[in-house]
């Protein structure tokens, strides 16, 4: 910023070249940044679908230990009954003819998958899960990154989530 003297006093101001200079180098941070913010996003975004399908299962697993009878957890389109697909379609939480929770499909472009294609997981009175499963969510393009986020089902009914990046979607 430059000082210049005329005969009333000092004239403050920047100058058009500073202010380019300091435009330039702000599209250059930017554009660094940028890329970052994708990947803070992607990561946060499958951190979010994870944390959200682990909820559901605990909160089946309690469900069945309270209500005495068997609750399921299964893929759902339309919030109201199971149906066959993807779990990112979306899914809810049965017990008998009882909707306990729907959660809504994930964002486009996110895939979740079950490694052997079970699209629903029974919790037994005792709290015990039927089967193991393992859910891969990811993103279905891979353009901003390889992040994902494995959550695994054991047996028990407990459930864990993990950050890896190998493999494709």
């Amino acid at each position: 910023m430059g000082f210049k003297r005329n005969g009333a006093g000092f004239q403050q101001g920047f100058s058009l070249i500073e202010m380019m200079v300091v435009v330039t180098i702000m599209a250059i941070l930017a554009s660094v940044a940028f890329p970052a913010f994708d990947d803070a996003l992607l990561s946060t975004k499958l951190r979010s679908y994870a944390n959200n399908f682990i909820a559901s299962t605990h909160l089946a697993r309690s469900e069945a230990i309270k209500r005495n009878a068997v609750v399921t957890l299964c893929v759902s389109t339309n919030g109201t009954s199971c149906g066959a697909g993807g779990w990112e379609q979306g899914w809810l939480i049965l017990s008998g003819a009882s909707v306990l929770q729907y959660q809504q499909a994930t964002a486009s472009g996110y895939k979740i998958t079950e490694a052997n294609g079970i699209d629903s997981l029974s919790f037994q009175p005792t709290g015990i899960g039927v089967t193991q499963a393992t859910l891969t969510f990811c993103r279905a393009t891979s353009s901003t990154g390889e992040q994902k986020r494995v959550v695994t089902l054991s047996s028990s009914g407990r459930a864990s989530v993990s950050k890896t990046s190998a493999g494709a979607c």
